[in-house]
């Protein structure tokens, strides 16, 4: 049976080590293997080893490394050139993995570096995760063949009421062929009660990159900013006013000028004043208590 664009694994099935936290069902190696015809299937930061098991039980072609096994994707060269690759990166600090799911000691006697240096689950905050995953991310993209795909499997994270989320955040290279939803089972928010509007996470995605040509590929990358309302084309008028008196409270009228100009909304009206006296007498949203007094009704 073919892949659908959701897929459920409530079985693990057999491969790698169970006790590893952040193991990847087997199943979905041997689904990805089936679906695409994989020959070839390399793993770069493979955990426990789930790739390479599956990958031998099935006679699929396979080289798996991992910072557990001496090889750091953030400064040594990747050894071959796959056909394809699977990739299941950490989930920003989720898990830790150096000097928790294996000693740090024993790599920097074994290899001589130390684990924790380039550890993405020891990332200096989310940007700085981010940042070490695209990288990643784009030199395994640029080790494949020509014809190639990446599979990456990924999750969402919630801190301090806030989503960050791998998918949105990844550099996304070559041609984008498929997100596929995996459900996660066992999760420990399945037990719990939570209170608010806490929405617990139960899904993973599955993200499929082709390489289609050598030299040349299209890429997708998000970038942050922080944005000032007052400097926005396509904000208006009225939110614009609307939102200096929700951060501020009650104004006079020469206030509000003096908070909106030298801005770029100003730059775009040589009548911005006007406008904004316009736009305060004209909305039920505003109101003056008292004269030349504004807030938000």
């Amino acid at each position: 049976m073919n892949m659908l664009s959701i897929v459920s694994y409530p079985e693990r099935g057999n491969g790698g080590n169970n006790q590893y936290r952040g193991n990847c069902s087997p199943k979905m190696i041997e689904d990805i293997i089936m679906q695409y015809k994989v020959s070839n299937l390399n793993d770069y930061m493979c955990g426990s080893g789930t790739t390479e098991d599956v990958c031998r039980r099935m006679q699929v072609d396979t080289k798996c490394y991992d910072l557990n096994r001496g090889f750091d994707m953030m400064s040594m060269d990747l050894p071959e050139r796959p056909e394809n690759i699977f990739w299941h990166p950490p989930y920003d600090d989720i898990i830790v993995y150096s000097d928790k799911m294996y000693k740090a000691d024993d790599i920097i006697q074994k290899y001589g570096f130390d684990p924790r240096v380039n550890d993405l689950s020891r990332c200096n905050g989310w940007e700085d995760f981010a940042k070490k995953m695209n990288y990643c991310m784009c030199k395994q993209f640029a080790s494949l063949e020509k014809g190639g795909r990446m599979f990456v499997l990924m999750g969402d994270i919630k801190k301090k009421g806030k989503l960050y989320s791998m998918l949105c955040d990844i550099a996304k290279p070559g041609t984008l062929e498929q997100i596929i939803v995996k459900m996660q089972h066992n999760c420990v928010s399945y037990g719990r009660q939570y209170a608010g509007k806490f929405v617990p996470i139960v899904h993973e995605y599955l993200m499929v990159v082709r390489k289609d040509a050598s030299l040349y590929y299209d890429l997708a990358m998000v970038h942050h900013h922080h944005f000032d309302m007052r400097d926005s084309k396509s904000t208006t008028w009225r939110d614009v006013v609307a939102s200096v008196l929700e951060d501020c409270g009650a104004l006079p009228l020469a206030e509000i000028y003096r908070r909106i100009d030298g801005h770029k909304k100003c730059e775009q009206n040589p009548h911005w004043k006007e406008k904004v006296r316009q736009v305060l007498q004209s909305f039920d949203i505003f109101c003056s208590n008292q004269r030349g007094i504004w807030q938000l009704a």
